[in-house]
């Protein structure tokens, strides 16, 4: 056949299609083979594909013997392949495993193309997975890894309770952070008050940024340290480099083109970002400090400060029960208990902390606890388990205080009861006194500097500060080991019977003020006490005749609001006393004759007694410089009376201050006060005169005025400038209309209260001239104002100094600026509060917004038709960006509030 088939095609023609016909039977063979070997490759593929498992394992885990290695770009990339090839033998065994591919009796299928090709693939992945592994064994030998990269950010533990306080200060950086205007934020308050938590909670949320760096500063800091942890964090090799400048750029160089966040806690000196390798021009990075001195956020220029807050009486409780946690306890049944404990911490979260841990033994023992609370109240005297390591923490502030005089003003302040809010004239006056300063101004310098460094803090009521209980405390312990500044202080607590432990001869100053003492304990020895403190003693009637007998070198003696009626005749011993308060010894009738040899006295304040026209004794007190009286019921207009006060003043060469109370008539007053007023003007020293009701300003010197309202000499709008920027100030309290008088005094004013006023519609009706000058304005309780300026009745631009503006319960206040505004118009205001102005439906309106280039802080609070922020017929001409100033914006209760969208973002 095949001879005759060669014949009749020929030669090369047979002997292609032979050719053609043996490679057909090979794949048919080839194809059958792959059929029949399918469970074979099968078995070679797993086989194979955990050989490569396992050797990808074994590098994975000596490589993670090295937490802080990773692999390198060479071997993350076979790890990957290997990954791949492991998901695609994954994906064959899945076809396996279908029933399609099967054999079944050895007979072939429609369907067997699929087993074929399943069985070809599986083969040809084995020859992969072989070439893989042998890839492989360089890597096995020696795992290549090299140094991580530093982790976006350590995260840092949170505290399990988290105060509103701290919520919002967290909230308040974090937003600082996102303001491009915005370089370095300082965070400062007291020790003990949660800065480090904010400081992790901060660094924990900080999600914008490519590296986030937190650092403990420490008391024992140093530019090296620093350097050293900031490489550490960076990963970055230093090693034989002990140059910090060379350091610094190593670390500048390595931050270069990073966003990076800096957080510096516990910051205790002021020190050159640069210094450490940290460049200010660095895009989009941004430093954090958190400190106990306000004055370092200061000097290292920082663009916004968030004070660090005690916490709210709610939020201390809250945190008290966290760390208390005690299992199988109840402390239901003794909750109030709990909670005068927790009132005794005083809101100081390092304080919670240290009481809680203490209390846990108690579990809910209502007996342990009460014993527990009393020797709370009794600390620093009673024994307070973990106390004294609390005091160390603290004392550090006091430490680095360094002046002399700085620290024993500080001292001085425990002298006050606890929680006492201090007013800061009559703390000034007996630092001087005592000779702690020669002068206001340095007095006013050491104020700042323990408020900065959050030793005193200040209170809810301007002009007065107060000192943390833990603070005091601290002074106590501190001043019981001095040798010049022995302080003895009862805790008030009600008392009525005196204390019989004082221990006179090494005592320098006593408090016993804020009790019911009766009667005064026996002071013997007491030659060395210099300050005694017995104000607010409301059952103190009577001092015995000698008890001032042997304290010749005291300078301060505080006895207002106690209810003697006669001083005795040992005062005269007290020739060098300079400061004594009598204020609100509501029965004292008359000053004895005595009091004359007081020649040192600097200070006499007996308003609000009995004594109603100036004692003839007061001449003889030749270095008297400041005199506070009341003239309740004096004068009545007999000219006699008048020329009485004129004689007793002449005789006050050094007089620089006069206060005077005095009757709500005006009229009848006037014929007293004005020969008096002028009287004192002529005198030499003179500088501040505050006289109730009306009086007029002297050239030559600042002024206080407050008329009409005798009962408060305090005035809030002050607490928005720095004490030194104000000093010119004008209260008109329960007034009508607008008196020319008080129209020429404004038009020399700085700062003006409006309280209580009837009659005047708006701040125009006082001559909007006088008012131009203005820096800071309140206005209370005034029920008939309905607009703040009359815009129709003006020619020219108004209020253009004034920077803050406070209008609280004004209840007909229907707008703030009715008709034109004159460009130049609150050009300088910076700050509007408004609380409870019923009837106020839009704050913005008639083209003010525009004038309000340099507004920053806007609160409004219990506005309650408040609709709009912006009236709506402005919004269309507005720029994008209004109020471009604006730094803070609170709305708080304004149920009908509907426009917020012209601010943007905030």
């Amino acid at each position: 056949m095949a001879e005759a088939l060669l014949a009749v095609v020929g030669a090369p023609v047979a002997a292609e299609v032979y050719k053609d016909g043996r490679s057909i039977l090979n794949r048919i063979r080839r194809r059958m083979d792959l059929w029949n070997d399918l469970e074979h490759n099968y078995k070679r593929l797993k086989e194979e594909a955990g050989k490569l498992s396992a050797r990808r394992n074994d590098i994975e885990n000596e490589a993670n013997r090295y937490k802080t290695k990773q692999f390198t770009e060479e071997c993350k990339d076979w790890i990957s392949r290997v990954k791949d090839r492991e998901n695609e033998v994954q994906e064959l065994e899945t076809k396996y495993n279908n029933k399609y591919t099967k054999r079944k009796a050895g007979v072939l299928k429609p369907f067997a193309t699929k087993r074929i090709n399943l069985s070809k693939c599986m083969e040809e992945k084995c020859v992969e997975l072989q070439q893989l592994w042998s890839k492989g064994e360089p890597l096995v030998e020696r795992v290549p890894l090299v140094e991580k990269p530093p982790e976006r950010v350590t995260h840092a533990p949170e505290t399990k309770c988290k105060p509103s306080s701290l919520h919002r200060a967290v909230e308040e950086i974090l937003r600082h952070l996102k303001d491009p205007n915005v370089r370095k934020v300082g965070l400062w308050g007291m020790a003990g008050v949660g800065k480090t938590a904010i400081m992790e909670t901060v660094n924990n949320n900080a999600h914008d940024f490519e590296i986030v760096i937190l650092l403990t500063v420490s008391k024992d800091w140093s530019i090296k340290k620093l350097q050293q942890e900031i490489t550490q964090r960076l990963k970055l090799n230093v090693e034989g480099i002990d140059d910090p400048v060379e350091i610094a750029h190593r670390i500048s160089v390595e931050l270069e083109g990073k966003k990076y966040l800096l957080l510096l806690d516990e910051v205790w000196n002021v020190f050159k970002l640069r210094d450490i390798g940290i460049q200010e021009n660095q895009k989009d990075s941004k430093v954090v400090l958190a400190t106990r001195n306000y004055n370092i956020c200061a000097k290292m220029n920082t663009d916004d400060e968030v004070h660090a807050q005690l916490l709210s009486e709610n939020d201390a409780y809250l945190m008290f029960l966290e760390e208390f946690v005690c299992r199988n306890v109840d402390l239901s049944s003794i909750e109030q208990t709990v909670k005068l404990v927790v009132r005794e911490c005083a809101g100081l979260p390092l304080l919670i902390k240290t009481v809680a841990g203490t209390f846990k033994s108690m579990k809910d023992n209502s007996a342990l606890w009460g014993e527990g609370l009393r020797n709370l109240r009794r600390w620093p005297n009673a024994g307070v388990q973990g106390m004294d390591e609390l005091i160390e923490v603290l004392k550090f502030s006091y430490d680095e205080l360094g002046d002399d005089d700085t620290k024993v003003c500080f001292l001085y302040s425990a002298l006050y009861a606890e929680n006492c809010k201090i007013y800061e004239d009559h703390l000034l006056e007996c630092w001087k006194a005592e000779d702690f300063i020669s002068e206001r101004e340095k007095g006013r310098g050491i104020l700042r500097e323990l408020t900065n460094r959050s030793l005193l803090e200040g209170s809810d009521r301007i002009n007065f500060v107060k000192m943390h209980k833990v603070l005091r405390n601290m002074a106590l312990q501190i001043s019981s080991r001095s040798n010049n500044l022995k302080l003895f202080v009862r805790i008030p607590d009600k008392q009525r019977q005196p204390p019989k432990d004082i221990e006179c001869q090494h005592v320098e100053r006593i408090s016993l003020m804020n009790n019911e003492l009766g009667r005064l304990p026996e002071m013997k020895n007491c030659s060395n006490l210099s300050t005694l403190f017995l104000q607010k003693n409301l059952s103190l009637k009577v001092i015995h005749e000698s008890f001032f007998e042997i304290m010749k070198n005291l300078r301060v003696l505080d006895l207002h609001d106690t209810r003697i009626e006669l001083l005795p005749s040992s005062i005269s011993r007290l020739t060098r006393l300079r400061a004594l308060y009598l204020n609100s010894c509501l029965l004292l009738r008359e000053l004895p004759i005595c009091i004359e040899k007081l020649t040192c006295l600097e200070i006499l304040d007996i308003r609000g007694t009995m004594i109603n026209k100036l004692p003839i004794q007061i001449r003889s007190l030749k270095k008297l410089k400041c005199l506070r009286i009341s003239f309740s019921n004096v004068g009545r207009g007999q000219s006699s009376d008048v020329e009485f006060g004129e004689d007793v003043l002449s005789s006050l060469d050094l007089l620089e201050e006069l206060r005077i109370n005095g009757h709500k008539d005006i009229l009848e007053l006037e014929n007293v006060v004005k020969p008096i007023t002028q009287k004192v003007a002529s005198l030499n020293d003179f500088t501040s005169l505050s006289i109730f009701p009306l009086s007029k300003k002297n050239d030559h010197f600042t002024f206080q005025f407050s008329v009409g309202g005798h009962y408060s000499t305090i005035y809030q709008i002050l607490e928005y400038f720095e004490y030194h920027q104000i000093r010119t100030y004008l209260k008109f309290v329960n007034g009508e209309g607008a008196p020319p008088a008080i129209s020429e005094v404004l038009a020399e004013t700085d700062a003006f209260e409006l309280i209580g006023h009837m009659g005047a519609k708006n701040l125009s009706d006082f001559d909007i001239k006088s008012i131009n000058k203005m820096r800071g304005c309140l206005i209370e309780g005034c029920n008939e104002i309905e607009t703040i300026v009359d815009g129709d009745s003006l020619q020219e631009s108004a209020l253009e100094g004034l920077e803050v503006m406070c209008i609280y319960n004004v209840p007909k206040l229907a707008s703030i600026w009715e008709g034109p505004v004159h460009a130049g118009s609150l050009a300088r205001l910076k700050t509007l509060i408004l609380r409870k102005c019923w009837s106020l439906k839009t704050i913005f309106s008639n083209g003010m917004i525009a004038q309000l280039s340099e507004l920053q802080n806007l609160k409004v609070e219990e506005c309650l038709e408040i609709e709009e922020i912006i009236m709506e017929s402005e919004n269309m001409g507005l720029e994008p960006v209004v109020l471009p100033s604006l730094k803070t914006l609170e709305l708080l209760n304004l149920p009908k509030q509907r426009e917020y969208n012209q601010f943007g973002t905030y």
